[in-house]
């Protein structure tokens, strides 16, 4: 038998980068970091614990009761309840007061975040941006800057990319042991919504970045919590007469109504747009004999009517008897037989270009590139999707595992503490992680090899 020794690797640039070329640690002026809304749940104040421990400081900003029922520091918790107009001169406030170096956040496109983060470039912040995964669901978003159509990725062509990973050995990127966020996630969202539902007094400008009010919210978060049950049994009963039908078919998935991407990087107003859109090309386009298979995002708290929706737009369209309509859960079972995919923009579609299936996505998203997507007319794409191109999707895939995309979740206890231990480190390095990966020199994660 042959021997087997460990190798350890240690990256450039992320914990590399705290020391000069003598060893010895830089001196740097002490981070401090400016927290704004996070994902629901414990994660921003778990995140900045860490950073505590860097010998960073923290500072969160809460703008209803819901931000603040989760900032375990007190003393450092910032309050706004002033009207919105008021955010931008607060707000520069307190990053000359607190001395910032670094602004965090969740999602870039709310009004909010989107005005701080025009105040923290040019007052020369470093900019923090947290998405859920363009890889999920094993994985969540870092960049710098901006996310989804504000990404960097908008700019990096896949030749770029393919440069960049010749320069290494490939880094396996290892997701959670569990997956529990969805279930958690539902929980930390009621949560959220009862805290600025009924101890919300001390913010009595706030308004929600969403069209519902905070009551409404509230209830559409408990009702899917009480449905669960009854909607994962129809979900395995409609998804069982999908794959033993003996059909081809094609699955259209589903955006939030609400969700930022769909609003600020699509040109669809609602659903209904896109769903009649779609219904009219397969009628148009596709085989007599496929069928068309609508998913619904795992989120989807019913404040839109899809089913109905989709009804009346097939019924329209002399369809009905050829299109279904599936309720969350997950995408895997649903994919292993489709013959294609339809979006608009929804990282989701990742999953199908890893199993090769043609992909036609609308509006504005990172994976719109040239060999990955199809851009047919969707009667065409019906007829005869386009697949992609198997080597450049690899290659696309790689480099977000090498740079943006960490695995873990913002909601499980498991799913944050495998986050958390790669999070800190990029967050401190003085380089994007897109950047640091598209220099010239050895940029690999540090990782532990088996040689034989």
């Amino acid at each position: 038998m042959l021997p087997v020794v460990l190798v350890f690797r240690q990256s450039e640039g992320y914990c590399a980068d705290m020391t000069n070329t003598t060893g010895k640690p830089k001196t740097t002026q002490p981070r401090v970091f400016l927290f704004l809304q996070g994902p629901h749940g414990p994660f921003f104040s778990e995140l900045a614990n860490r950073l505590r421990e860097t010998g960073a400081t923290c500072f969160r900003v809460a703008f209803n009761a819901g931000d603040a029922s989760r900032w375990k520091d007190a003393g450092s918790l910032l309050v706004f309840h002033d009207p919105i107009p008021a955010w931008r001169d607060q707000l520069t406030r307190w990053i000359d007061e607190t001395q910032a170096s670094d602004l965090v956040l969740y999602g870039d496109v709310r009004r909010h975040h989107a005005e701080a983060i025009q105040i923290a470039k040019a007052a020369g912040l470093t900019i923090h941006v947290f998405e859920e995964g363009y890889l999920r669901p094993y994985w969540a978003t870092y960049e710098r800057d901006g996310s989804n159509g504000n990404s960097k990725l908008m700019q990096i062509s896949l030749e770029q990319m393919t440069n960049a990973l010749n320069r290494t050995a490939d880094v396996p990127a290892v997701p959670p042991d569990r997956w529990g966020d969805l279930r958690m996630h539902m929980i930390h969202g009621a949560l959220y919504h009862w805290h600025v539902l009924f101890r919300n007094q001390q913010f009595p400008h706030y308004q929600p970045h969403r069209d519902q009010t905070v009551a409404e919210e509230f209830r559409l978060q408990v009702l899917r919590l009480l449905r669960r049950p009854r909607h994962m049994v129809e979900r395995w009963i409609t998804t069982r007469r999908i794959r033993a039908g003996g059909r081809p078919y094609h699955v259209v998935l589903l955006q939030l109504e609400h969700d930022a991407s769909f609003r600020a990087f699509s040109d669809f107003a609602s659903q209904t747009e896109f769903v009649d859109m779609v219904i009219a090309g397969f009628a148009d386009g596709a085989p007599q004999h496929h069928r068309l298979v609508f998913k619904a995002h795992p989120l989807e708290d019913g404040r839109a009517p899809l089913d109905r929706t989709i009804r009346d737009a097939a019924r329209a369209r002399g369809v009905s008897n050829r299109v279904h309509f599936v309720r969350g859960g997950k995408l895997a079972y649903l994919l292993q037989a489709a013959r294609s995919a339809v979006t608009v923009n929804s990282t989701s579609a990742h999953q199908a270009l890893w199993r090769g299936l043609p992909v036609r996505s609308f509006g504005v998203s990172v994976y719109d590139k040239p060999g990955l997507v199809s851009g047919q007319p969707l009667p065409e794409f019906f007829a005869d999707p386009m697949p992609p191109d198997p080597n450049a999707y690899a290659i696309y895939r790689q480099f977000l595992l090498e740079t943006s995309q960490l695995p873990g979740g913002y909601y499980s206890s498991k799913g944050r503490a495998q986050l958390l231990r790669h999070v800190v480190d990029r967050m401190v390095s003085t380089n994007d992680p897109y950047d640091l990966r598209l220099q010239s020199r050895e940029t690999a994660a540090q990782q532990l090899r088996v040689v034989r």
